[in-house]
């Protein structure tokens, strides 16, 4: 370190210190992890015997693999800004693969009445995908405590705590994005 009056700014923590933390970290709620990874299996079963085509790029092929791991961390909020931005990004693109002309900013509305006017999403299918963009929202931007879609009043309606409505939401994203990823647009294979 070259300024000695930011020293301070640092733990002195050595590597077996951290990696000791890491340890901890990686054990901790293993069983819990081992039950969301074998969800996530499980509905990827549903997906192409070849694999699955990933419209969006970087941006949503990134999307969707931190997604997945921000599920099976339990780390929720990523996991449910992660499937928006999946979805967002996948279902744009599909239509312009597709041929479609798009404005340079296509809202996220507008990609889903396309998808669903071509047949890609079902009404069902938009329906959940509008869900999740609706969770996604107050985790983006700010709503004041009185407003019915901050995530501490949906707490406390429902009479649970912030983490376990968290988690419920993050199982809801994770499905509707494999969900939409093992329609026939995205399929490789049965």
């Amino acid at each position: 370190m070259s300024d000695p009056d930011q020293k301070e700014l640092f733990s002195d923590w050595g590597p077996f210190d951290l990696t000791r933390l890491l340890l901890k970290d990686l054990h901790d709620d293993l069983p819990s992890r081992v039950e969301r990874l074998r969800y996530v299996f499980d509905l990827s079963a549903a997906m192409g015997t070849g694999g699955t085509m990933i419209f969006g790029g970087s941006t949503a092929l990134h999307a969707y693999e931190e997604a997945r791991g921000s599920f099976v961390h339990g780390n929720y909020i990523a996991t449910i800004m992660l499937c928006q931005s999946l979805l967002e990004n996948l279902l744009a693109d599909l239509l312009y693969a597709a041929g479609n002309e798009l404005p340079p900013k296509i809202h996220f509305s507008e990609t889903l009445r396309r998808c669903g006017a071509k047949g890609v999403l079902s009404l069902e299918d938009s329906a959940s995908v509008e869900r999740l963009a609706n969770l996604r929202n107050p985790l983006s931007h700010l709503r004041n405590v009185n407003n019915s879609s901050n995530l501490t009043r949906r707490s406390m309606n429902a009479d649970q705590e912030v983490s376990d409505v968290l988690k419920a939401d993050a199982y809801f994203a994770i499905g509707i994005a494999i969900k939409v990823l093992s329609k026939p647009p995205f399929k490789i294979g049965s």
